[in-house]
């Protein structure tokens, strides 16, 4: 069922890892390599079924100096839960000093060894090179993702112990390091929950939950990985922005080494004693914390209990976490809307097969102004609309017959369409997001529940030209695409909120602006499609028009892309995936159910699903 991995020629292969898959032993090769002359770099195992369990196999007697750092490299990919396996690559000395948990970085290929940069031995039982490779990411203590870019260049010692004449590692670079096909095996990327502060999100009746994702090892009891990591706290970069009901110092009770659901999918979570005194109210929040983070995980999680010491806190079951904390929209969504051939906003009902568009209610619903793009509130009882010149944004009810009054923002862009509003967006809470365009003025704006004088927004970190706004459900993160010269990149950014004293209104800001698609230089289209999941249009340099899914970390979430369309020019996605994607393209309204192609609607403009 396998054989050893074939290095490069004249590499010697030696067992390095195997891997178990329903009892079956298989046993994978590592190259092996000579401690003088031509060295050659390690190879990054091949991608291997994500279900396979990968062990590492311990040092040979008489291993040479290369075939103990192939050897401690292979291990660092293994499942070993506390890397005891790649320890025993290191002197005892390096092992008690060395910290895999501090970071993991991510290569374009496994590690290689510079053939020109082989340090002559400092005795005969010496020996040190450098580990290089094009980094990809990095993933910190926290366990948060980032991408990355340059050359890796890390020193690696040996040296030969004088009783046992055994080669071991001495000096080693902190955190682990392994190829991108590896990091994909070995990590998945889960989505732990808080709630929006309400310095971020304003006064709301349910809290707002807040995905944080990080990457845990997949294989290595994930489950305890992540109930450790969501009482750790945030990452650093959302932690300006919210907050968590666990009181501070709470860790999961001394001795407690793995959580495993019972029979009936309850898991019961044993906390010490900081947790003691929490309220009912309180309590719940945190086991709601617990079933939002825990959703996607196998075994599955349908219940959570709460202990501390010898009495048990709350329970709370996953049926009843939205009466705690209200996810995305308050509901899912009843209809999908877009501006028809007449310059009406019509709708169809959510995830339904029809092709017939109903127009709304009151004035938008008309026709009598020519409109280019619309956003609708996420209680679908208020739409914002641009009109057709893109100069003045309207904002008019679904529910009532009343006119569309005045607008509510005018452009003073003088050049065109594409110099004055972007679409606007809503967020749960009700306020109005958009951009104004005009070269002269640019600014990000926000109309508190979509009326009164707009406020400007702070974006201290931006350089360039915002094209596209799209603000997450919670309130507390953005997407912005934004131009500078030819290129439009989708950046995330978090909004935080602060009250100067004597000031009525609150100062807004959107800080720590990073690039969730590193990898396009030209995003034409993009939609919040999940937690902390989007949808996005794009090109690479010089390539085609590609879709895909991108992370808020910039990373690329598990599964496939949707299905390939050209000539696409606008696209919404709802939180849950069970609604298809809609698209405007050069053939009109398009939507892509499951498992399913593209499929023309009719013909229209501007399709959104609420927000």
């Amino acid at each position: 069922m396998g054989a050893d991995r074939e290095g490069s020629a004249g590499r010697r292969p030696m067992r390095a890892l195997a891997y178990a898959v329903c009892g079956v032993v298989l046993l994978a090769g590592c190259a092996s390599m000579p401690d003088s002359g031509d060295l050659r770099g390690v190879d990054s195992t091949p991608r291997q079924d994500t279900q396979v369990r990968v062990f590492a196999i311990p040092p040979q007697d008489n291993a040479q100096p290369s075939d103990i750092v192939s050897g401690f490299l292979e291990a660092l990919t293994s499942d070993d839960p506390n890397y005891s396996t790649a320890r025993q690559y290191l002197t005892k000395a390096a092992s008690q000093t060395w910290k895999p948990g501090l970071s993991s970085t991510v290569l374009a290929d496994g590690p290689g060894i510079d053939p020109n940069r082989l340090g002559s031995r400092e005795g005969p039982d010496d020996l040190s090179f450098a580990l290089t490779g094009t980094r990809v990411a990095k993933v910190d203590e926290q366990q948060a993702y980032s991408p990355a870019g340059g050359p890796y260049d890390a020193p690696v010692h040996l040296t030969r112990d004088k009783k046992t004449k055994q080669w071991r590692i001495d000096r080693l670079p902190q955190g682990v390091v392994m190829g991108k096909s590896d990091f994909q095996r070995n990590y998945m990327s889960v989505n732990k929950y808080y709630f929006a502060s309400n310095a971020a999100a304003g006064t709301t009746p349910q809290p707002a939950p807040v995905a944080d994702p990080v990457y845990v090892r997949r294989r290595v009891d994930p489950m305890t990985q992540m109930v450790r990591s969501l009482l750790n706290g945030p990452t650093n970069w959302l932690d300006h922005v919210v907050r968590t009901s666990f009181p501070t110092g709470t860790a999961l009770k001394n001795g407690v080494t793995t959580l495993t659901p019972d029979d009936q999918n309850k898991l019961t979570v044993p906390l010490n004693e900081k947790a003691a005194r929490v309220g009912q109210g309180q309590c719940n929040e945190m086991a709601a914390q617990l079933l939002f983070t825990l959703q996607n995980l196998t075994p599955a999680v349908d219940q959570v209990e709460l202990q501390s010491g010898k009495s048990r806190l709350c329970s709370l079951r996953e049926d009843r976490a939205d009466t705690v904390a209200a996810r995305g929209s308050v509901q899912p969504p009843g209809y999908l809307y877009f501006i028809d051939s007449k310059n009406r906003l019509v709708r169809i009902a959510a995830g339904s097969n029809s092709t017939k568009a109903e127009p709304v209610t009151g004035a938008l619903g008309e026709g009598d102004k020519e409109l280019r793009s619309v956003a609708v509130s996420r209680d679908e009882d208020t739409a914002a609309a641009v009109a057709g010149d893109g100069k003045e944004l309207y904002v008019a009810s679904l529910v009532s017959d009343s006119s569309l009054g005045d607008p509510v923002l005018t452009s003073h862009g003088k050049s065109g369409q594409n110099d004055r509003l972007t679409a606007p967006s809503w967020d749960a809470s009700g306020n109005l997001w958009v951009a104004d365009r005009d070269p002269d003025n640019p600014r990000l704006l926000l109309l508190d529940q979509g009326k009164g004088e707009p406020l400007v927004v702070k974006i201290p970190e931006l350089d360039g030209r915002i094209q596209d706004v799209r603000v997450a459900a919670d309130g507390v993160r953005i997407a912005l695409v934004v131009a500078k010269g030819s290129k439009k990149s989708l950046l995330i950014g978090r909004i935080e909120r602060r009250q100067e004293a004597g000031e009525d209104r609150p100062t807004v800001s959107v800080l720590g602006l990073h690039s969730a698609t590193p990898e396009l230089e030209d995003v034409t289209a993009m939609s919040w499609a999940g937690d902390s999941r989007l949808v996005v249009v794009g090109r690479e340099q010089g390539g085609l028009q590609t879709m895909r899914y991108a992370q808020v970390d910039g990373s690329t979430p598990e599964g496939p892309a949707p299905a390939a369309l050209s000539g696409i020019k606008e696209i919404t996605a709802a939180e849950s995936d069970r609604l298809p994607l809609v698209a405007y393209s050069e053939d009109g309204i398009v939507r892509l159910p499951s498992g399913a192609q593209w499929q023309k609607v009719t013909d229209g403009v501007a399709p959104v699903y609420p927000g």
